[in-house]
């Protein structure tokens, strides 16, 4: 038997325990590492979602620790399942794992895909932050408008008590505080609840996947950073972004994303420079010339332009695309700008606790907020740097709606972003296509 250790960030590690590992008993889980996400190193997981095979949960602990790990547990592999790491990362990751004797690997992604009942579409990246969510949420509405039920399940975020996080149905506002959902799990939920989908997410993707399935006509998968989707897909979308040209062929496991895709969609194409979105037109010819090629942007509204005008302004933007997404800013920035504040506040003088840290760890982020709330901690630390801006206006451009979650006394304009396609073959007529035919030989 070999004994194995497990790279992951609380989403593509667990499911990969429950179905490559659970499935192959010759492989052992001795532990699971964490990173990207804070606070989950705190948790173990648990036995009975392990499989059988297991008597005791599996430890969680940093992924600093590796080496010793290792050597402790007499590991023989390392199997990386988290995602948007660069290449060099990757290889940095497998220099460990070799120096202390123990090989690298990654699980196949037909062990651990799982088949639906319904048609499935894929939504995923080459990074995080390049518009996945605004892309499925224009797709839903597509095809709702068709008279199709649609279910759509989005990439683990299982923060919480993961005994508890097994299946969950996100129906009403309400099931994000039945949840007790984070605000990094309210920006993923709260933009499809409003619009009257259900969405489905949790750890045990296969039951997971059943009840989804009961209730639908076709399945979405909204994926979580630039990871390969849990499902077999009928179709496969990925969203290239236009502002970071090369990132497709320089991240894990975006760049298997690309080269896999059925269609490619190079966005945010209004913002970003021609030869760019050439650049990777021409990539995907080279390395992918059976994909579909089409060009999107995301056009970004801001709820109360007159509270921005001439003011002088705090921006929140999604915290996953502006951390490990290694974005500067996003939509929020481009709103304070277009709608004439008098000035953009940059919030490291003011930023408290476990935000200061995090400007600390990704000193690429411009000057704007990441809507950061894993815990109740850190969202205090959220609310007294705001608090401590003197800003007369805050731009929230965090799909969570960061005022709906902690306590916000200066006056807040929202911002959102929908997609719409530029130029290309018409890409609802393409799902529709591929739907309807899967739905034919179902």
């Amino acid at each position: 038997m070999f004994r194995c250790i497990v790279l992951g960030a609380a989403g593509r590690d667990f499911h990969d325990v429950q179905t490559f590992f659970r499935d192959h008993p010759g492989f052992r889980v001795v532990a699971i590492t964490a990173a990207q996400i804070p606070y989950i190193d705190q948790r173990s997981f648990p036995k009975e979602l392990a499989g059988p095979a297991y008597e005791e949960d599996i430890p969680i602990v940093p992924e600093s620790e590796l080496g010793a790990l290792i050597e402790r547990h007499r590991a023989d592999w390392v199997f990386l399942s988290y995602s948007d790491l660069s290449h060099e990362d990757v290889m940095h990751k497998a220099s460990i794992a070799l120096a202390h004797g123990a090989g690298f690997a990654i699980a196949p992604p037909r062990e651990t895909q799982l088949r639906s009942a319904r048609p499935v579409v894929s939504i995923t990246a080459v990074r995080t932050g390049a518009g996945k969510s605004p892309l499925t949420q224009w797709l839903a509405a597509h095809l709702r408008a068709r008279g199709l039920r649609v279910g759509v399940l989005r990439h683990p975020m299982p923060y919480g008590d993961l005994r508890k996080q097994s299946v969950q149905r996100f129906a009403s506002e309400s099931d994000l505080d039945k949840h007790a959902c984070t605000i990094e799990e309210r920006e993923e939920y709260q933009p499809y609840l409003s619009e009257g989908f259900v969405i489905f997410a949790g750890v045990d993707y296969r039951a997971v996947l059943r009840a989804a399935d009961a209730e639908s006509d076709v399945i979405l998968w909204d994926g979580g950073n630039n990871d390969l989707s849990f499902i077999r897909a009928d179709l496969s979308l990925v969203v290239c972004d236009a502002l970071r040209p090369g990132h497709e062929a320089r991240f894990h496991p975006g760049e298997a994303n690309f080269r896999g895709a059925d269609v490619l969609i190079i966005n945010k194409v209004d913002a970003a420079r021609p030869d760019d979105v050439a650049a990777i037109a021409a990539r995907a010819s080279r390395d992918n010339p059976r994909a579909q090629v089409i060009t999107a942007a995301l056009d970004v509204r801001c709820d109360r332009p007159e509270l921005v005008r001439g003011k002088r302004a705090l921006v929140i933007e999604d915290g996953p695309t502006v951390t490990h997404g290694s974005m500067p800013h996003g939509a929020g920035y481009v709103a304070a700008l277009r709608e004439a504040a008098s000035e953009i506040i940059d919030p490291r003088p003011f930023a408290v606790g476990s935000i200061r840290e995090a400007f600390e760890r990704y000193p690429h982020i411009g000057p704007v907020l990441p809507a950061l709330g894993y815990s109740d901690a850190q969202r205090a630390d959220l609310a007294a740097t705001i608090a401590a801006s003197g800003a007369d206006v805050v731009l929230d451009a965090s799909p969570s709606r960061v005022d709906d979650v902690i306590h916000v006394t200066i006056p807040v304009a929202r911002v959102s972003y929908t997609f719409a396609q530029r130029s290309g073959d018409d890409l609802a007529a393409r799902v529709d296509a591929v739907i309807d035919a899967a739905r034919a030989q179902r």
